[in-house]
Protein backbone atom coordinates (compact mmCIF):
# COMPACT_ATOMS: atom_id res chain seq x y z
CA UNK A 1 0.00 0.00 0.00
CA UNK A 2 1.40 3.13 -0.77
CA UNK A 3 2.21 6.34 1.59
CA UNK A 4 -0.31 8.26 0.03
CA UNK A 5 -3.22 5.81 -0.02
CA UNK A 6 -2.16 5.09 3.81
CA UNK A 7 -2.56 8.75 4.73
CA UNK A 8 -6.16 9.05 2.38
CA UNK A 9 -7.31 6.18 4.50
CA UNK A 10 -6.35 7.16 7.49
CA UNK A 11 -8.52 10.41 7.01
CA UNK A 12 -11.30 8.72 5.89
CA UNK A 13 -11.60 7.22 9.30
CA UNK A 14 -11.12 10.18 10.78
CA UNK A 15 -13.49 12.23 9.13
CA UNK A 16 -16.42 8.72 9.50
CA UNK A 17 -15.80 9.98 12.92
CA UNK A 18 -15.64 13.80 13.64
CA UNK A 19 -16.92 14.45 16.73
CA UNK A 20 -14.74 11.35 18.50
CA UNK A 21 -11.90 12.79 16.49
CA UNK A 22 -12.47 16.44 17.85
CA UNK A 23 -12.72 15.87 21.32
CA UNK A 24 -9.62 13.66 21.32
CA UNK A 25 -8.09 16.45 19.92
CA UNK A 26 -9.57 18.76 22.26
CA UNK A 27 -6.76 17.89 25.06
CA UNK A 28 -3.38 18.26 22.35
CA UNK A 29 -5.53 21.83 21.26
CA UNK A 30 -5.34 23.10 25.23
CA UNK A 31 -1.65 21.86 25.84
CA UNK A 32 -0.73 23.41 22.63
CA UNK A 33 -2.11 26.63 23.34
CA UNK A 34 -1.39 27.02 27.09
CA UNK A 35 2.09 26.42 26.16
CA UNK A 36 2.33 28.76 23.14
CA UNK A 37 0.19 31.82 25.80
CA UNK A 38 2.81 30.75 28.65
CA UNK A 39 5.64 31.14 26.53
CA UNK A 40 4.81 34.43 25.10
CA UNK A 41 3.77 35.98 28.55
CA UNK A 42 7.11 35.11 29.95
CA UNK A 43 8.96 36.62 26.82
CA UNK A 44 6.94 39.74 27.28
CA UNK A 45 7.67 39.92 31.01
CA UNK A 46 11.67 39.45 30.06
CA UNK A 47 11.31 42.26 27.04
CA UNK A 48 9.92 44.10 29.73
CA UNK A 49 12.90 43.77 32.16
CA UNK A 50 15.58 44.34 29.39
CA UNK A 51 13.41 47.47 27.87
CA UNK A 52 12.91 48.67 31.88
CA UNK A 53 16.53 48.45 32.50
CA UNK A 54 17.71 50.08 29.06
CA UNK A 55 16.27 53.35 30.21
CA UNK A 56 17.91 53.97 32.94
CA UNK A 57 21.19 53.67 31.19
CA UNK A 58 24.34 51.47 30.98
CA UNK A 59 25.97 54.20 33.34
CA UNK A 60 23.58 54.07 36.52
CA UNK A 61 24.50 52.08 39.43
CA UNK A 62 22.73 50.79 42.59
CA UNK A 63 24.04 50.37 45.98
CA UNK A 64 22.00 48.45 48.93
CA UNK A 65 22.76 47.13 52.20
CA UNK A 66 23.34 43.50 52.36
CA UNK A 67 24.09 40.74 55.21
CA UNK A 68 27.77 39.77 56.30
CA UNK A 69 28.95 36.41 57.63
CA UNK A 70 30.87 36.48 60.68
CA UNK A 71 32.40 33.70 61.84
CA UNK A 72 30.68 31.27 59.74
CA UNK A 73 27.08 32.90 60.53
CA UNK A 74 25.27 35.80 58.61
CA UNK A 75 23.88 38.30 61.16
CA UNK A 76 20.53 38.59 61.00
CA UNK A 77 20.19 42.59 60.92
CA UNK A 78 21.45 44.43 57.87
CA UNK A 79 24.01 47.95 58.71
CA UNK A 80 22.02 50.59 56.90
CA UNK A 81 23.13 53.21 54.73
CA UNK A 82 22.36 56.88 55.61
CA UNK A 83 22.56 59.94 54.52
CA UNK A 84 25.85 60.43 55.37
CA UNK A 85 26.80 57.09 53.00
CA UNK A 86 25.48 58.94 50.34
CA UNK A 87 27.44 62.32 50.97
CA UNK A 88 30.99 60.21 51.40
CA UNK A 89 30.61 58.74 47.90
CA UNK A 90 29.43 62.42 46.80
CA UNK A 91 32.93 63.22 48.09
CA UNK A 92 35.25 60.82 47.41
CA UNK A 93 34.41 59.44 44.22
CA UNK A 94 35.36 61.85 41.14
CA UNK A 95 34.27 59.61 38.72
CA UNK A 96 30.27 59.84 39.55
CA UNK A 97 28.37 62.55 38.24
CA UNK A 98 25.32 62.40 40.49
CA UNK A 99 24.73 60.72 44.07
CA UNK A 100 20.81 60.13 44.49
CA UNK A 101 19.94 58.75 48.04
CA UNK A 102 15.96 57.71 48.34
CA UNK A 103 13.59 56.01 50.93
CA UNK A 104 10.74 53.91 49.74
CA UNK A 105 7.46 53.13 51.34
CA UNK A 106 4.06 52.01 49.86
CA UNK A 107 1.79 54.13 51.58
CA UNK A 108 -2.21 55.27 50.49
CA UNK A 109 -2.29 58.58 48.78
CA UNK A 110 -5.89 60.59 49.40
CA UNK A 111 -7.38 62.73 46.58
CA UNK A 112 -10.76 64.32 46.98
CA UNK A 113 -12.86 61.04 47.93
CA UNK A 114 -10.64 59.11 45.82
CA UNK A 115 -7.28 57.08 47.42
CA UNK A 116 -4.96 54.61 46.41
CA UNK A 117 -1.77 52.74 47.40
CA UNK A 118 1.75 53.63 45.90
CA UNK A 119 5.26 53.58 46.15
CA UNK A 120 5.92 56.95 48.22
CA UNK A 121 9.46 57.76 47.12
CA UNK A 122 11.88 60.48 49.31
CA UNK A 123 14.24 61.21 46.80
CA UNK A 124 16.63 64.27 46.25
CA UNK A 125 15.63 67.03 42.91
CA UNK A 126 17.81 64.79 40.54
CA UNK A 127 15.67 62.14 40.62
CA UNK A 128 15.03 62.61 36.86
CA UNK A 129 18.62 63.41 35.91
CA UNK A 130 19.33 59.57 37.53
CA UNK A 131 16.68 57.71 36.42
CA UNK A 132 15.79 59.43 32.59
CA UNK A 133 12.60 60.68 33.68
CA UNK A 134 11.04 63.51 32.56
CA UNK A 135 8.17 66.00 33.48
CA UNK A 136 4.84 66.48 31.51
CA UNK A 137 3.38 69.23 33.40
CA UNK A 138 4.57 71.43 36.04
CA UNK A 139 7.87 71.11 37.69
CA UNK A 140 10.27 69.28 39.69
CA UNK A 141 10.79 70.05 43.37
CA UNK A 142 13.97 72.31 44.35
CA UNK A 143 16.70 71.80 46.49
CA UNK A 144 15.95 74.62 48.07
CA UNK A 145 12.36 72.58 49.02
CA UNK A 146 14.12 69.94 50.00
CA UNK A 147 16.40 71.50 52.72
CA UNK A 148 13.25 73.45 54.14
CA UNK A 149 10.97 70.06 54.05
CA UNK A 150 8.30 71.52 52.18
CA UNK A 151 5.45 69.41 51.63
CA UNK A 152 5.48 69.23 47.65
CA UNK A 153 5.00 65.98 45.38
CA UNK A 154 5.37 65.33 41.95
CA UNK A 155 3.18 62.45 40.57
CA UNK A 156 3.81 59.80 37.95
CA UNK A 157 1.81 58.93 35.40
CA UNK A 158 0.19 55.95 36.12
CA UNK A 159 -1.30 57.63 39.71
CA UNK A 160 -3.76 59.75 37.90
CA UNK A 161 -6.20 56.89 36.93
CA UNK A 162 -5.87 55.59 40.34
CA UNK A 163 -7.29 58.66 41.94
CA UNK A 164 -9.96 59.52 39.24
CA UNK A 165 -7.91 62.56 37.56
CA UNK A 166 -8.35 62.54 33.70
CA UNK A 167 -5.52 65.37 33.06
CA UNK A 168 -2.32 66.26 34.70
CA UNK A 169 -3.43 69.90 34.49
CA UNK A 170 -6.24 69.05 36.58
CA UNK A 171 -4.10 68.38 39.59
CA UNK A 172 -1.32 70.72 39.65
CA UNK A 173 -1.77 72.75 42.06
CA UNK A 174 -3.99 70.88 44.36
CA UNK A 175 -3.22 68.99 47.35
CA UNK A 176 -3.19 65.13 48.16
CA UNK A 177 -3.01 63.59 51.30
CA UNK A 178 -0.16 60.87 52.29
CA UNK A 179 -0.57 59.47 56.10
CA UNK A 180 -2.47 62.47 57.25
CA UNK A 181 -0.01 64.90 55.83
CA UNK A 182 -1.11 67.53 52.98
CA UNK A 183 1.14 67.59 49.80
CA UNK A 184 0.82 69.86 46.90
CA UNK A 185 1.00 68.59 43.62
CA UNK A 186 4.08 70.58 42.00
CA UNK A 187 4.15 68.47 38.67
CA UNK A 188 3.64 65.44 37.27
CA UNK A 189 5.79 62.94 35.29
CA UNK A 190 6.02 61.78 31.73
CA UNK A 191 4.86 57.67 31.68
CA UNK A 192 8.00 55.37 30.89
CA UNK A 193 5.20 53.12 30.08
CA UNK A 194 6.87 49.86 30.48
CA UNK A 195 4.29 48.30 33.05
CA UNK A 196 5.03 44.91 33.79
CA UNK A 197 4.94 41.82 36.44
CA UNK A 198 7.55 43.83 38.18
CA UNK A 199 5.75 46.88 39.32
CA UNK A 200 4.90 50.18 37.59
CA UNK A 201 7.52 52.54 37.00
CA UNK A 202 4.51 55.09 36.56
CA UNK A 203 2.48 54.19 39.75
CA UNK A 204 5.10 56.26 41.91
CA UNK A 205 4.67 59.48 44.17
CA UNK A 206 7.93 61.68 44.80
CA UNK A 207 8.83 64.17 47.88
CA UNK A 208 11.44 66.28 48.53
CA UNK A 209 14.30 63.32 50.82
CA UNK A 210 14.18 65.92 54.18
CA UNK A 211 10.21 66.24 54.01
CA UNK A 212 10.12 61.90 53.61
CA UNK A 213 12.32 61.63 56.10
CA UNK A 214 11.16 63.88 59.39
CA UNK A 215 7.39 64.05 57.82
CA UNK A 216 6.47 60.41 56.49
CA UNK A 217 9.23 57.79 57.52
CA UNK A 218 10.63 58.86 60.67
CA UNK A 219 14.13 57.27 60.12
CA UNK A 220 17.15 58.33 58.13
CA UNK A 221 17.59 54.91 56.48
CA UNK A 222 18.35 54.15 52.52
CA UNK A 223 16.65 51.58 50.78
CA UNK A 224 19.16 52.67 47.85
CA UNK A 225 21.76 55.15 46.63
CA UNK A 226 21.51 55.21 43.03
CA UNK A 227 24.77 56.22 41.28
CA UNK A 228 25.33 57.49 37.67
CA UNK A 229 29.21 57.26 36.44
CA UNK A 230 30.67 59.54 34.31
CA UNK A 231 30.06 57.22 31.42
CA UNK A 232 29.99 53.71 29.96
CA UNK A 233 33.90 53.24 30.54
CA UNK A 234 34.21 54.71 33.90
CA UNK A 235 31.88 52.16 35.57
CA UNK A 236 34.86 50.03 37.02
CA UNK A 237 36.52 52.75 37.76
CA UNK A 238 33.50 54.45 39.47
CA UNK A 239 32.61 51.00 41.21
CA UNK A 240 35.91 50.77 42.73
CA UNK A 241 35.71 54.32 44.21
CA UNK A 242 32.02 53.69 45.68
CA UNK A 243 33.64 51.03 47.26
CA UNK A 244 36.70 52.27 48.87
CA UNK A 245 34.63 55.22 50.14
CA UNK A 246 31.74 53.22 51.72
CA UNK A 247 34.13 51.06 53.43
CA UNK A 248 35.93 53.47 54.95
CA UNK A 249 32.34 55.26 56.11
CA UNK A 250 31.75 51.99 57.71
CA UNK A 251 35.28 51.12 59.51
CA UNK A 252 35.16 48.28 57.24
CA UNK A 253 39.21 46.72 57.92
CA UNK A 254 41.30 45.14 55.28
CA UNK A 255 40.06 41.58 54.53
CA UNK A 256 36.85 42.09 56.12
CA UNK A 257 33.55 41.58 53.62
CA UNK A 258 31.56 44.77 52.73
CA UNK A 259 28.26 44.93 54.17
CA UNK A 260 27.03 46.67 51.28
CA UNK A 261 25.99 45.51 47.26
CA UNK A 262 27.18 47.70 44.33
CA UNK A 263 25.57 46.34 40.88
CA UNK A 264 25.63 47.95 37.48
CA UNK A 265 22.42 47.24 35.09
CA UNK A 266 24.19 44.25 33.60
CA UNK A 267 23.52 42.54 37.00
CA UNK A 268 19.75 43.65 37.45
CA UNK A 269 19.25 42.59 33.66
CA UNK A 270 20.90 38.70 34.28
CA UNK A 271 19.49 38.16 37.40
CA UNK A 272 15.81 39.28 36.01
CA UNK A 273 16.80 37.48 33.20
CA UNK A 274 17.44 34.27 34.69
CA UNK A 275 14.19 35.02 36.89
CA UNK A 276 11.76 35.07 34.45
CA UNK A 277 13.44 32.67 32.03
CA UNK A 278 12.82 30.06 35.08
CA UNK A 279 8.89 31.22 35.49
CA UNK A 280 8.58 30.92 31.77
CA UNK A 281 9.92 27.53 31.75
CA UNK A 282 7.33 26.41 35.38
CA UNK A 283 4.65 28.30 33.30
CA UNK A 284 5.74 26.20 30.23
CA UNK A 285 6.03 22.96 31.77
CA UNK A 286 2.45 23.09 33.90
CA UNK A 287 1.08 24.04 30.56
CA UNK A 288 3.24 20.61 28.99
CA UNK A 289 0.90 18.46 31.23
CA UNK A 290 -1.83 18.96 29.24
CA UNK A 291 -0.20 17.59 26.09
CA UNK A 292 0.57 14.76 28.21
CA UNK A 293 -3.23 14.46 29.17
CA UNK A 294 -4.22 14.87 25.43
CA UNK A 295 -1.67 12.29 24.53
CA UNK A 296 -2.95 9.40 26.68
CA UNK A 297 -6.66 9.87 25.40
CA UNK A 298 -5.54 9.85 21.50
CA UNK A 299 -4.11 6.02 22.30
CA UNK A 300 -7.23 5.35 24.73
CA UNK A 301 -9.17 6.37 21.77
CA UNK A 302 -6.98 4.63 19.20
CA UNK A 303 -6.92 1.16 21.55
CA UNK A 304 -10.76 1.49 21.24
CA UNK A 305 -10.69 1.98 17.07
CA UNK A 306 -8.49 -1.06 16.73
CA UNK A 307 -11.21 -3.34 18.85
CA UNK A 308 -14.12 -1.59 16.93
CA UNK A 309 -12.76 -2.32 13.76
CA UNK A 310 -10.77 -5.71 14.21
CA UNK A 311 -12.98 -7.41 11.57
CA UNK A 312 -11.78 -4.65 8.63
CA UNK A 313 -8.19 -5.17 9.91
CA UNK A 314 -8.60 -8.79 9.20
CA UNK A 315 -10.52 -8.08 5.82
CA UNK A 316 -7.35 -5.85 5.12
CA UNK A 317 -5.00 -8.54 6.03
CA UNK A 318 -6.45 -11.13 3.96
CA UNK A 319 -6.17 -8.73 0.83
CA UNK A 320 -2.52 -8.55 1.36
CA UNK A 321 -1.91 -5.92 3.45
CA UNK A 322 1.28 -5.97 5.26
CA UNK A 323 2.43 -6.05 8.95
CA UNK A 324 3.88 -2.68 8.10
CA UNK A 325 0.99 -1.12 5.74
CA UNK A 326 -1.11 -2.06 9.03
CA UNK A 327 1.13 0.15 11.99
CA UNK A 328 1.85 2.91 9.09
CA UNK A 329 -1.90 3.47 8.99
CA UNK A 330 -2.66 3.72 12.56
CA UNK A 331 0.43 5.52 13.66
CA UNK A 332 -0.38 8.17 10.74
CA UNK A 333 -3.95 8.66 12.47
CA UNK A 334 -2.73 9.36 15.45
CA UNK A 335 -0.07 11.96 14.51
CA UNK A 336 -2.58 13.26 12.20
CA UNK A 337 -4.61 13.87 15.20
CA UNK A 338 -2.35 15.02 17.01
CA UNK A 339 -0.68 17.71 13.63
CA UNK A 340 -4.50 19.06 13.60
CA UNK A 341 -4.95 19.31 17.05
CA UNK A 342 -1.21 21.09 16.85
CA UNK A 343 -2.27 23.44 14.12
CA UNK A 344 -5.59 24.93 16.14
CA UNK A 345 -3.67 24.68 19.22
CA UNK A 346 -0.82 27.26 17.41
CA UNK A 347 -3.98 29.60 16.99
CA UNK A 348 -5.22 29.26 19.81
CA UNK A 349 -2.54 30.13 21.86
CA UNK A 350 -1.80 33.45 19.72
CA UNK A 351 -5.33 34.12 20.47
CA UNK A 352 -4.88 33.89 23.56
CA UNK A 353 -1.57 35.71 24.10
CA UNK A 354 -3.59 38.54 22.30
CA UNK A 355 -6.14 38.86 24.30
CA UNK A 356 -3.69 38.49 27.79
CA UNK A 357 -2.18 42.01 26.13
CA UNK A 358 -5.41 43.56 25.08
CA UNK A 359 -7.35 42.49 27.98
CA UNK A 360 -5.05 42.46 31.37
CA UNK A 361 -2.72 45.21 29.55
CA UNK A 362 0.11 42.31 30.21
CA UNK A 363 3.03 42.28 27.60
CA UNK A 364 3.53 39.27 25.34
CA UNK A 365 5.56 37.83 22.74
CA UNK A 366 4.84 35.23 20.38
CA UNK A 367 8.17 33.69 19.07
CA UNK A 368 8.31 31.24 16.37
CA UNK A 369 10.89 29.27 18.54
CA UNK A 370 7.89 28.36 21.10
CA UNK A 371 5.51 27.76 18.27
CA UNK A 372 7.66 24.91 16.37
CA UNK A 373 8.43 23.26 19.52
CA UNK A 374 5.06 23.19 21.07
CA UNK A 375 3.67 21.97 17.79
CA UNK A 376 6.54 19.67 17.48
CA UNK A 377 5.81 18.27 21.19
CA UNK A 378 2.17 17.21 19.82
CA UNK A 379 3.24 15.78 16.89
CA UNK A 380 5.69 13.54 18.66
CA UNK A 381 3.45 13.05 21.78
CA UNK A 382 1.29 11.64 18.47
CA UNK A 383 4.01 9.01 17.68
CA UNK A 384 4.23 8.18 20.65
CA UNK A 385 1.57 6.80 21.85
CA UNK A 386 -0.13 6.02 18.54
CA UNK A 387 2.73 3.48 18.50
CA UNK A 388 1.07 0.95 21.07
CA UNK A 389 -2.41 0.85 19.54
CA UNK A 390 -0.82 0.89 15.82
CA UNK A 391 1.47 -2.37 16.58
CA UNK A 392 -2.01 -4.12 18.12
CA UNK A 393 -3.50 -3.51 14.99
CA UNK A 394 -0.42 -5.41 12.96
CA UNK A 395 0.00 -8.06 15.56
CA UNK A 396 -3.56 -9.43 14.88
CA UNK A 397 -4.02 -12.40 13.77
CA UNK A 398 -5.88 -12.10 10.41
CA UNK A 399 -8.09 -15.21 10.54
CA UNK A 400 -8.94 -14.27 14.30
CA UNK A 401 -9.88 -11.20 13.10
CA UNK A 402 -12.50 -11.90 10.51
CA UNK A 403 -14.15 -13.93 12.99
CA UNK A 404 -14.50 -11.12 15.22
CA UNK A 405 -17.93 -9.68 15.68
Amino acid sequence: MLIFEIARVALDALRANKLRSLLTMLGIIIGVGAVIAMIALGNGAQQSVQDRIASLGTTLLQVNPQRVMQAGIQTTSLRRLTPDDAKMISDRSPDVLEVQPQQDQGLQIVYRRQNASVQVTGTTSNYLRVHKYEIDRGRMFTTHEDQARMRVAVLGAGVLPLINVDSPDDIIGDEVRIRGEQFQVVGVLKSKGQANSFGNPDEIVLIPFSTGQFRLFGNNRLNDIFVLAASDAQVPQAMAEIESALRRAHHIRAGDQDDFRIRDQSDFLTTLGETTQTFTMLLAGIAAVSLLVGGIGIMNIMLVSVTERTREIGIRKALGATHGSILLQFLMEAVVLCAIGGLIGVGAGMGAADELHHLMGWRTSVDFTSVALAFGFAAFTGLVFGVWPARQAAALDPIEALRFE
